[in-house]
């Protein structure tokens, strides 16, 4: 036990490494590709914890938007640094989270489902309808840039540093957590919820607590964002960046923390590659999402164990000499 710790300790310490040297020897576009990057392995992680209780949101895009819009606010009409704007643009995420949680938690699985799409939709129509204080469809533009001393936030390295910094604590903190009497609390309300109440575990403040949390983090997401693109609109977080959060998750695979990761990555990456076959998108994601269910049920996570799996089929069918 040791020793696999030690293990991933080192990869994860390698690949931070790899990541940090890696802006250098990038083109500006790639740069702003990674820091997108970055922010989207936060989002995916995030709502990842919200499916650990068997529950699929579709506001985890606008939970996302909040945290955007609240951190625009403080920052350009109340002139608060970016440095105490990002922390409260989660909390205010978690709280209009935990609001939701009395109407939203009384339904499950479908019902839950549209209820949530339906409470993401009524928060971005107030972002588009109020021009005042939130800007209408055209949004809030000209945000501040994060200052700390002579960093230059405006380029794309020390950017990508930040970003990089914040994302790699919140997945320390959300691992964590996963991993604790609260993580294992959140796996048993999912697969066996009567078997949880019967020994007297409330699944209701399971469920609000990890949508709670995944809440305050996307929100963050949101911040890191808006706040390198200088400008915050409500088609920022619509239905479409939800179903993309969706497709990066089931195609990753949800069963284990670094799934999601993967789909967000490899998907990114993909898309990437594909910019400029508009038309085309919509038919490969699909193709993309029906072939993850139909060959790859537990998603792209579940590749390597089927390749030790098959070795190890084959070295025991092997003849005796």
């Amino acid at each position: 036990m040791a020793a696999s710790r030690l293990v991933k300790g080192l990869l994860l310490a390698m690949m931070l490494a790899a990541l940090m040297v890696l802006p250098h020897f990038l083109k500006y576009h790639h740069q702003d590709f990674l820091i997108f990057l970055t922010i989207n392995v936060l989002v995916v992680v995030s709502y990842r914890l919200v499916t650990l209780t068997g529950e699929w949101s579709l506001i985890h895009a606008v939970m996302m938007g909040v945290g955007a819009y609240t951190s625009a606010l403080l920052t350009k009409h109340l002139g608060i640094s970016f440095w105490i704007s990002l922390p409260l643009s989660g909390i205010v995420a978690a709280a209009i989270a935990a609001v939701l949680c009395f109407p939203l938690f009384r339904m499950t699985q479908f019902y839950f489902l549209i209820g949530s799409f339906a409470a993401g939709e009524a928060i971005r129509l107030c972002w588009i309808h109020f021009i005042q204080p939130f800007g209408g469809t055209g949004g809030i533009s000209g945000l501040a840039v994060p200052e700390l001393g002579s960093i230059d936030f405006f380029e794309p390295i020390p950017y990508f540093y930040l970003v990089l910094v914040v994302v790699t604590l919140s997945l320390i903190v959300l691992y964590r957590i996963e991993t604790s009497r609260i993580g294992l609390t959140l796996h048993a309300v999912h697969w066996k919820a009567p078997l949880a109440e019967s020994v007297g575990v409330n699944t209701w403040n399971y469920r609000s607590l990890a949508f709670v949390i995944g809440s305050f983090f996307v929100g963050l997401a949101g911040t890191l964002k808006v706040h390198y693109l200088g400008t915050v609109t409500p088609n920022q977080f619509d239905i479409s960046l939800m179903v993309f959060i969706l497709i990066w998750v089931i195609v990753g695979g949800y069963r284990t923390f670094y799934g999601a990761i993967i789909g967000a990555v490899v998907l990114s990456v993909l898309d990437e590659a594909i910019r400029d076959l508009d038309v085309l998108r919509p038919a490969i994601y699909g193709a993309l999402l029906i072939a993850s269910i139909r060959f790859l049920p537990s998603g792209l996570e579940s590749i390597p164990q089927r390749i030790i799996a098959r070795f190890r089929c084959d070295s025991r069918t092997e003849p005796m000499p």
